[in-house]
C-alpha cells in the first residue's frame, strides 16, 4: 500500500515537473517572440523616420472609401505591397511568393526533373534561353542561348516574373508546352512545341582529338558531376593526352561545391576558386581547392558561350585567373548571385539574392560575365552545316601551347 502511494506521488510529482518544464518553455518562447517584436518595432520607426509610411495608409484608405470595384481583400493588399517591393529592386531572382503560389514553386523543384531541359533566364526584362542542355527537347527542338521567348502557350511573357514562366514551362513527361521563340539571326518570331520528358543527363563526356588533345565536356554540376569527372579524369591520365580541351558551353551551372572540386583537378591546393560577397552585410567567403590535382601539369584551353552560367562561369574565371587558361568562345551569361529562400508563417516565401560571386582577382560575375580572350561566334548556317567553329580555334590554339 505504501508503496502504491509511493508511485502516486512519483508519478504527481513527475507531473508537476512536466507542467512547470512546459511553462519554463512557455516563458522563454514568450520571451523570444516579445524580443523579435520589439526588434520589428524598431525597425518600423527607423523606417518611419527616413520615408512618409503615411502614404501607405492613405492609399489603402482611398482606395476603400473610393475604388468603384470589388477590393481584394486585406491580405492579398498586403502581398501586392511586398511584390511591390521586391519588383522595385530590379533584380529577377528575387521574388515574394503568396502561399499558393509558394507551394507550387516547392512542388515544382521537386519535379523539375521533368520539363524541356534548358535554363531561363531574364535579360534586360526579356525572358530567354540561358541554356538549352544537350540531348533533351529543348536541344532537340532547336532552341539556343541567347533565344528570346515571346510567348508560353499563347500568352505574352512580358512582364512575367522568372519563377512563374519557369513554372509554366516545365511540366509532365509528354506533355506539351508551346513557346514563341526568337533568335538573334531571325526575322521573325517562331513557334516551337516541345514535348516535355524525364531530364536525365549524363554530366561529363569525353573523347580524344588529333595530336592527343582529351576533349572534355562538362555539362552541368550536378550531385553525380564529380564522381563522373574522377573516372573521365582516370581515362585521361591513362591515354596518351598530353594537353586537355574543357568545353563549358551550355552549362547552366548548379552546386557551387562541384565547380570547386572540379576546379581542384587543375589547380593546387587551398588556390582561392571564387569569393562571395554578401554586399558589405557581413564578411565574405571565400572557396579554395580542396585537394591535389592531377591535371594541372596539362596544357589547358576553356570553351566559353553566352550559355556557361553561374558554377561554370566560377569554374571558367578561376582557370583563367588562377592557371592562365585561355578562355574562346563568346562572353558568358553572367549569373553569378545566391539566393536564400525565407518561409513565412502564413505559408508565402520570399527569394531574396543575398550575395553575388566574384572571381579570385575580385571580378564580380553577375551581369558581366566571363569573357573570352578569343572570341568566336557560332552562326546559325554553322549550326545548320553542323561546324563548330569555336572548337576548331580551341585546337588550333592549343596545339600552340607547351
Amino acid at each position: 500500500m505504501a508503496r502504491e502511494k509511493m508511485k502516486k506521488q512519483f508519478l504527481i510529482y513527475l507531473g508537476m515537473l512536466a507542467l512547470i518544464a512546459s511553462f519554463g518553455s512557455g516563458l522563454v518562447i514568450g520571451e523570444e517572440l516579445m524580443r523579435k517584436k520589439y526588434l520589428a518595432q524598431e525597425e518600423i520607426n527607423q523606417l518611419k523616420e527616413r520615408t512618409d509610411l503615411n502614404i501607405v495608409f492613405e492609399t489603402w484608405k482611398k482606395l476603400n472609401e473610393k475604388f468603384v470595384g470589388q477590393l481584394p481583400k486585406d491580405q492579398n493588399m498586403v502581398y501586392g505591397m511586398v511584390k511591390g517591393m521586391t519588383n522595385e529592386l530590379d533584380d529577377p531572382y528575387t521574388a515574394f511568393f503568396e502561399p499558393e503560389k509558394a507551394k507550387q514553386f516547392k512542388e515544382d523543384l521537386k519535379g523539375s526533373f521533368e520539363g524541356i531541359g534548358a535554363e531561363i533566364g531574364i535579360k534586360n526584362n526579356v525572358l530567354i534561353i540561358v541554356s538549352p542542355i544537350e540531348d533533351t527537347p529543348a536541344a532537340k527542338a532547336g532552341l539556343r542561348p541567347g533565344d528570346k521567348i515571346l510567348k508560353i502557350n499563347d500568352e505574352e511573357t512580358t512582364n512575367l516574373e522568372l519563377d512563374e514562366a519557369i513554372a509554366r514551362i516545365r511540366g509532365k513527361k509528354d506533355t506539351q508546352v508551346k513557346l514563341l521563340i526568337m533568335s538573334e539571326d531571325d526575322l521573325i518570331p517562331r513557334e516551337v512545341e516541345i514535348t516535355r520528358n524525364i531530364i536525365d543527363v549524363k554530366s561529363v563526356k569525353w573523347e580524344m582529338k588529333e595530336d592527343d588533345i582529351a576533349y572534355i565536356r562538362l555539362v552541368g554540376f550536378s550531385e553525380d558531376t564529380i564522381g563522373e569527372f574522377t573516372e573521365v579524369v582516370r581515362n585521361v591520365k591513362e591515354s596518351k593526352a598530353k594537353k586537355i580541351i574543357l568545353d563549358v558551353r551550355g552549362n547552366p551551372g548548379g552546386y557551387l561545391e562541384t565547380a570547386v572540386d572540379a576546379a581542384s583537378f587543375f589547380l593546387p591546393p587551398k588556390t582561392l576558386v571564387v569569393k562571395e560577397d554578401f554586399g558589405g552585410k557581413k564578411p565574405a567567403s571565400e572557396y579554395g581547392t580542396t585537394y591535389r590535382p592531377v591535371l594541372d601539369t596539362y596544357p589547358l584551353v576553356v570553351l566559353i558561350d553566352q550559355g556557361s552560367a553561374s558554377a561554370s562561369e566560377i569554374l571558367a574565371g578561376a582557370l583563367s585567373e588562377q592557371k592562365g587558361a585561355k578562355l574562346i568562345g563568346v562572353k558568358t551569361y553572367g549569373k553569378g548571385s545566391v539566393q536564400e529562400f525565407i518561409p513565412f508563417e502564413s505559408g508565402a516565401t520570399l527569394k531574396v539574392t543575398v550575395a553575388e560571386w566574384l572571381t579570385p582577382k575580385g571580378k564580380s560575375i553577375n551581369k558581366e560575365g566571363i569573357s573570352p580572350d578569343i572570341e568566336v561566334k557560332i552562326t546559325a548556317e554553322d549550326i545548320k552545316e553542323k561546324r563548330d567553329p569555336q572548337l576548331d580555334k580551341a585546337i588550333e590554339e592549343i596545339k600552340n601551347l607547351k
